[in-house]
Order: structure tokens, then sequence, then C-alpha cells
């Protein structure tokens, strides 16, 4: 079974859907990160040295985003993103009525 496979089959179970979702803010920011660490042609040891930490320590940040176990704060993102000659934009959004 393939990794989309398998989380099509577990997204069809309505508690594991709504989790997922619940997730989305964060996968949609781990994307980004990792799209722009691949446009930088950094890896993780390399963006620790800029960011004056160590290779575990971004690994970490990475993983948490995916995991939704703990919430880096917007000065580790923001640290994370000038090491990669980036900067970060938020900005809060209505939702839409449907």
């Amino acid at each position: 079974m393939t990794h989309n496979e398998l989380k099509e089959e577990a997204l069809k179970k309505l508690l594991v859907k709504e989790e997922y979702n619940s997730l989305e803010t964060e996968f949609m920011l781990l994307k980004e990160m990792l799209k722009a660490r691949k446009k930088a042609g950094l890896s993780q040891a390399q963006i620790a040295e800029k960011m004056g930490t160590k290779s575990p320590a971004i690994t970490r940040l990475e993983a948490s985003l995916s995991s939704g176990k703990h919430s880096p704060s917007i000065a580790t993102i923001k640290k994370y993103a000038e090491a990669l000659g980036c900067h970060i934009e938020i900005k809060v959004v209505h939702n839409q009525i449907v």
C-alpha cells in the first residue's frame, strides 16, 4: 500500500478526517517552509548553523508542524525564514460563510 492509498483510506474515517483537517494550517506552513528550504538548497544542518542551533532542533521544528504536538513560536519561524533568505507574512482572514 502506498502512502497516498493509506492516507485516502484513513481519511474515510470521520475522526481521522477531523483531526487531519484541524492541522491544515500547520501542514500549509510546513509545506511552505520545506519548499523554501529546497529552493534555498540548504540542509537542516546548514539552517541550524545559520540560526545558531543544532541540526536536531531543525528536525524537531519541522516534525512538530506535522504532528501538531507543539507549535513553534513566531520568533522561531521568523529565524528559520531569515536563515533561508526569506521573511514571513501573517494575516488573519475572515472565514467565508457557505
